[in-house]
């Protein structure tokens, strides 16, 4: 069964271009490492909700938008062995560094793995 690591993330617009040069030597570490896919979705129509919404949930601040991210693995046991060569490559490592530095704010991240439900 496939198994999803799903994300979502602020990121300041003036650091569109950052945050897309790290996704794609992130995107291309994590396939060379076995992950299926790997993707960065910006938002697009994506409004403030009255309860809940993106932007809500990682408080989105003026000057920011939101993305949504996944990378999709063959299963949970796979996902678990592709992380850890991932976390382990130089590239990333030298990638996270001091989390201060990324383009985005870490501390409002949303992540977690999901079990595939439906496959339609």
């Amino acid at each position: 069964m496939r198994y999803v690591d799903g994300f979502v993330v602020p990121v300041p617009r003036k650091k569109l271009a950052a945050y897309r040069r790290m996704a794609q030597k992130a995107g291309k570490v994590w396939r060379e490492h076995g992950a299926l896919e790997f993707y960065e979705c910006v938002a697009d129509d994506v409004k403030p909700g009255k309860v809940t919404s993106f932007p809500q949930s990682v408080k989105l601040k003026r000057g920011e938008t939101v993305f949504f991210s996944y990378i999709v693995y063959k299963s949970r046991k796979d996902r678990d062995r592709v992380n850890s060569k991932v976390m382990k490559d130089p590239r990333i490592q030298e990638q996270m560094g001091d989390f201060k530095d990324m383009p985005f704010d870490a501390k409002r991240m949303i992540y977690g793995g999901f079990k595939v439900f439906v496959d339609a």
